[in-house]
C-alpha cells in the first residue's frame, strides 16, 4: 500500500481527527498572488470568439461521436475565456465568511465559469504551440486577468510534449497542447496539507468545463493524466515538488499539424514566476502526495485496469422511485457558465424543486462522471441524493441508478437534521436545500488498480461531477453550492457504505433560492 492510501484515510477522518497542522492559521497579509507573474514577458491578447445560439448544454454533455471539428485561435480563446477567464464582478448579501471583504476592490470577487475550492483558482494553463498555430511556436502562460498569453519561450518544443506523453496517449496527432499545472502555494497558504485534496478536484472541474464547452461545438477534449511529469516540469521551468503537472490536453487544430522531433538537448523556460509572499511554507503530507503521485507518472494503465474499481450497481431489493424525463437543457453553455455561482445560504425550502429539475441534475452529473482521455470509460463514481424538498418525491436518502433513471431508497425520512448536524461551516443551511447530492468513489480500489497516481484521477472525477452539477443547475435556473467541510464518516454510516469501500468526497446542494436577492453583478466580458 502506498502513501496515497494513508492520505485518503486521513481525508475521510479529518472531521473527527484533525489533519496536521491542526492549529494552522493563514497569514492573509503575506498570501501569494492569485495568478503566476512573469515580469518582462511579451503579451499576446487573445481574439474574441463568436458563439452560436444552438450550442446548448445538452449537446455539450453528449460527447461528439462522428463530428470532426478542429480548434483555431478564436475557439481556443473562447474556451479559455469561458472557463478560467474573468467574466465579471459579483457582490451579494449571502452567508459566506468572506462577505465583509468583498466590497473592497483589492479583494474583489471576480466570477469565472469554472468552480474552484475556496475560490482560489490555482490551476495554471500553458499553451505549447507548434507551427500549425497562427502565432510563432513556443510556450505560453494564460494570464486569466488579461485574457492574454504571456510568451515564456519561443521555438517549437512540441516534440518534448509528445515524448513526455509516450505511446498510447489519447487525442489526435497534433502540434498544439494545453498543459495544466498547479503551483501548490497558491492553495496551501490557506489549506496546508488538505490542499492536495482540493487542487486535484480543481483540475477535474477545469477539464470538465472544457469538455462541455468543446462538446457543444462538436470538438473533443481528451486529457492525459499519465506522462513524464519531470520532463514537462523541466520544460515549463518549474520545480515539480512545488508545482505539479497534472494534465495534458492535445488539441486537434485546423489545418495540417507539423510534427517535429524532441529537441536534442534539454529545453526549458528560463522565465520564473515571481512570488509575492515573503515566507513560503512547506507541508509534509502535501509534498509526499506530490512525490508518490508523480513517481508512477509514466506508467499509463491499460484500458481495462480500472474495471475492478468501477462503481457497483444498486442493490436489487430496495424500493424504487421512477424519475420523470429530464427537461431539455437548452441554455447555451456560455450563458450557463457565466450565470454559475455558489448559493451561500440563499436556499429557500418554501419553494421546492420539481422532480424534473432533480432528474436533470442527477442525469447530467452522471454523464459528467467520466473525464475521458487515458482514464478509460469506466464509471468510477456513484451518486446519492438526500431529498428534502422536491415535489413528488418523498424525503429520504436515495441512490441514483443512471441506467434505469431511478432513485433507490436507502433510508426514509427527512434528512435535514442529519445534514446540518454534520456540516462544519456556517455558510449554508443544508435543511433548506431541496436536495444534497453526494458523489462517492471507491478510492482504495482505484489506488489498488493503478497506483498512487490514481488519487489524482479520483478527485478529478469528483471535480468534474461538481462542475457539471453547477453548470446544470445554472441552466435550470436553480441554486447550487458545493462544499467539502462535512463529516465524511457520518455519511458512510448514514448511507450504509461500510464494507463497500465508497468514499463520499464532497456534497452538492441544489434548490430554489429566496426571491429578489440583493446582488450586484458587473460584466467585464
Amino acid at each position: 500500500m502506498g502513501y496515497a492510501h494513508e492520505y485518503a484515510t486521513a481525508i475521510l477522518h479529518r472531521g473527527r481527527i484533525p489533519m496536521d497542522p491542526a492549529d494552522f492559521v493563514p497569514n492573509w497579509s503575506d498570501g501569494p498572488r492569485k495568478t503566476k507573474f512573469y515580469p518582462g514577458t511579451d503579451s499576446l491578447p487573445l481574439p474574441d470568439c463568436g458563439y452560436p445560439a444552438d450550442a446548448d448544454l445538452d449537446r455539450g454533455l453528449a460527447r461528439p461521436t462522428d463530428e470532426d471539428g478542429a480548434f483555431d485561435l478564436p475557439l481556443l480563446s473562447g474556451m479559455l475565456r469561458d472557463s478560467y477567464g474573468l467574466t465579471g464582478r459579483r457582490l451579494g448579501v449571502q452567508a459566506n465568511t468572506d462577505l465583509n471583504a468583498l466590497p473592497f476592490y483589492p479583494l474583489a470577487n471576480w466570477s469565472r465559469g469554472t468552480a474552484s475550492g475556496g475560490g482560489l483558482y490555482p490551476v495554471a494553463v500553458h499553451w505549447v504551440s507548434g507551427p500549425g498555430a497562427p502565432v510563432p511556436p513556443g510556450v505560453h502562460y494564460y494570464s486569466a486577468r488579461h485574457h492574454a498569453m504571456r510568451r515564456l519561450l519561443t521555438g517549437d518544443v512540441t516534440g518534448e510534449v509528445r515524448a513526455a506523453l509516450g505511446d498510447g496517449a489519447p487525442g489526435p496527432d497534433t502540434d498544439q497542447y494545453l498543459v495544466l499545472s498547479v503551483k501548490y502555494w497558491q492553495n496551501a497558504f490557506k489549506y496546508n496539507n488538505f490542499s492536495f485534496h482540493a487542487v486535484t478536484m480543481d483540475i477535474g472541474a477545469c477539464v470538465q468545463t472544457w469538455r462541455m464547452w468543446a462538446g457543444a461545438r462538436g470538438l473533443r477534449v481528451e486529457p492525459a493524466l499519465w506522462f513524464d511529469e519531470e520532463r514537462l516540469g523541466r520544460l515549463l521551468g518549474v520545480d515539480t515538488a512545488e508545482e505539479g503537472v497534472f494534465a495534458v490536453v492535445p488539441l486537434k487544430w485546423a489545418g495540417t499539424p507539423a510534427t517535429g522531433t524532441p529537441a536534442p538537448a534539454p529545453v526549458a523556460v528560463r522565465h520564473r514566476d515571481q512570488e509575492r509572499s515573503r515566507t513560503v511554507l512547506t507541508f509534509d503530507a502535501l509534498r509526499r502526495m506530490q512525490a508518490v503521485t508523480a513517481a508512477g507518472a509514466t506508467e499509463r494503465p491499460a484500458p481495462e485496469a480500472l474495471a475492478p474499481a468501477a462503481a457497483h450497481p444498486a442493490p436489487p431489493d430496495r424500493p424504487v422511485t421512477a424519475l420523470p424525463p429530464c427537461p431539455p437543457l437548452t441554455t447555451d453553455v456560455r450563458t450557463a457558465l457565466r450565470d454559475r455561482r455558489s448559493s451561500f445560504g440563499r436556499f429557500d425550502a418554501r419553494h421546492p424543486m420539481t422532480a424534473e429539475q432533480l432528474a436533470a441534475c442527477l442525469a447530467a452529473s452522471a454523464a459528467g462522471s467520466t473525464i475521458g482521455g487515458d482514464t478509460g470509460g469506466q464509471r468510477l463514481a456513484k451518486l446519492y441524493a438526500f431529498v428534502g424538498h422536491v415535489d413528488g418525491i418523498e424525503p429520504g436518502a436515495y441512490e441514483y441508478d443512471p441506467g434505469a433513471h431511478t432513485l433507490c431508497l436507502v433510508k426514509a425520512g427527512a434528512p435535514g437534521a442529519f445534514l446540518q448536524k454534520n456540516y462544519f461551516l456556517s455558510n449554508y443551511n443544508l435543511e433548506q436545500a431541496a436536495a444534497v447530492l453526494v458523489p462517492t468513489v471507491r478510492t482504495e480500489a482505484v489506488l489498488d488498480a493503478v497506483g498512487d497516481r490514481g488519487y489524482r484521477l479520483v478527485n478529478a472525477v469528483v471535480g468534474a461531477i461538481a462542475q457539471t452539477t453547477y453548470t446544470t443547475a445554472s441552466a435550470l435556473g436553480v441554486g447550487c453550492g458545493v462544499a467539502l467541510g462535512f463529516d465524511n464518516i457520518s455519511y458512510i454510516e448514514e448511507l450504509g457504505l461500510d464494507g463497500t469501500g465508497e468514499a463520499p468526497l464532497l456534497i452538492m446542494m441544489i434548490g430554489n433560492e429566496r426571491p429578489a436577492p440583493a446582488d450586484f453583478r458587473y460584466e467585464i466580458a
